[in-house]
């Protein structure tokens, strides 16, 4: 079994079968239980149902998600002898569009389901626009109930060429386009019969095989320290001045020797060694967790960036970024007072203006809005009491973005992504 794990999310208008899509990958990949089978078997007969409906399988979570349990994204794990997956399976309507930041925002790959009979709708646009602001490297778009459009060849170049249209406006990256039957499984797991004009691949065939070690960053080495170790009391007389600063790689690759660079101080070392939970490796890179010891004592702290001398984020307290606002207890206006979480390190922030307000399912620019209402997103101006160590969200995810918390509540009421640093 491959140690490759694809993260990806599912989006689309109610009914266009995301359900039944995931209950489908499940069922075909024989990732679920006996029982589980069963009871959904039963629950199909008890509503009369001609088929087992394969929907139930997610349908719990999204009637628990209806009833105001705070499950915010339905996860769900499967894995076939070439990868593991973990489905993040975002709710549709726009008053979720939160959650679907959520689900998208560590994805790898998110699949856009689109109902053959009624081609795009404002959500399939809202969704593709949200993947690709969240840099979603590759897009699925899956044109799903192509049974009841008698499987039409026709159908599906229309809706494709009218997403491409659109998708230019985009950055797209990687697009797919796979015509399915959920309900019947054509082109989920295996290649439909139904559909002889189609060449290309099935849609596992396609997750299970597209490339995504390219994705990470592996050139721009950063290491956000987010523990510093300290053993009190040893009899091991190496562990005596043991300091060790573990944290997750947040991009590029690090080996013992490399010359590094501490920010904020600018003291430069060399990496003596670099620990995993299984031992000593030879290189660490993203996103894999590690210690690093070095070979100079310099005084480090959570928060603290490790990386390479001649290329180093901007360390920076003025920010312009997009950010989504995720909370209905209060408005982000300008002047309002927050506390920013990027990477490792917090700090007070400060919104300096608001540049404008996106409508998302037009991408008009509302250059007059004064504030930003739950779901709706933003460019906006930050100003933070300490510096930063930050790249542009298109550069690096993990350092380009942050998350925005309500200092009397310590809930979390925004999630950002950095555009340029001033």
């Amino acid at each position: 079994m491959s140690n490759d794990i694809l993260r990806f999310a599912t989006a689309g208008s109610v009914d266009d079968g995301k359900s039944t899509l995931i209950g489908r990958l499940l069922f075909d990949s024989k990732s679920i239980f006996e029982d589980q089978l069963d009871a959904v078997e039963r629950t199909s007969v008890a509503r009369g149902e001609e088929q087992t409906n394969l929907a139930l399988l997610t349908d719990g979570l999204r009637a628990e998600r209806e009833q105001g349990i705070t499950i915010d994204v339905a996860y769900r794990y499967f894995a076939t002898p070439k990868r593991t997956f973990i489905i993040a399976d975002t709710p549709g309507h726009i008053q979720y569009t939160r959650n679907m930041v959520t689900g998208a925002s560590t994805s790898d790959l998110a699949i856009i389901l689109v109902d053959a009979r009624k081609g795009l709708q404002e959500q399939s646009r809202r969704h593709a626009f949200l993947t690709t602001l969240l840099q979603v490297p590759h897009l699925v778009l899956a044109v799903n109930k192509m049974d009841l459009v008698d499987y039409s060849q026709d159908r599906f170049e229309e809706i494709k060429a009218e997403f491409t249209d659109f998708a230019a406006k985009l950055d797209a990256r990687d697009l797919t386009f796979v015509p399915i039957s959920a309900l019947h499984g054509d082109n989920v797991v295996s290649r439909s019969e139904n559909m002889p004009w189609y060449s290309g691949p099935s849609l596992l065939h396609h997750l299970e095989n597209v490339h995504i070690a390219s994705d990470r960053n592996l050139i721009d080495a950063r290491f956000p320290v987010q523990y510093v170790i300290r053993p009190h009391k040893s009899a091991d007389p190496e562990l005596h001045d043991y300091r060790g600063y573990a944290g997750q790689l947040a991009g590029g690759v690090l080996k013992p020797g490399d010359e590094v660079v501490h920010l904020p101080s600018g003291l430069g070392t060399r990496i003596a060694k670099v620990l995993t939970a299984d031992g000593e490796v030879a290189e660490a890179y993203s996103p894999m967790s590690v210690t690093l010891l070095l070979e100079d004592e310099i005084d480090i702290s959570r928060g603290d960036m490790i990386c390479r001398p001649h290329n180093t984020p901007a360390a920076t307290q003025d920010l312009e970024a997009m950010v989504c606002w995720m909370t209905d207890a209060r408005k982000l206006t300008p002047r309002s007072k927050l506390l920013i979480k990027h990477t490792t390190r917090t700090a007070k922030v400060m919104v300096k203006d608001l540049r404008y307000r996106l409508d998302v399912n037009t991408l008009h620019r509302d250059e007059q809005a004064d504030h930003l209402a739950l779901n709706e997103i933003g460019r906006v101006r930050l100003r933070a009491t300490q510096p930063l160590f930050v790249d542009e969200y298109v550069k690096n995810r993990q350092t380009g973005g942050f998350i925005l918390i309500d200092e009397s509540t310590n809930a979390t009421v925004g999630a950002g992504m950095v555009v340029k640093t001033d």
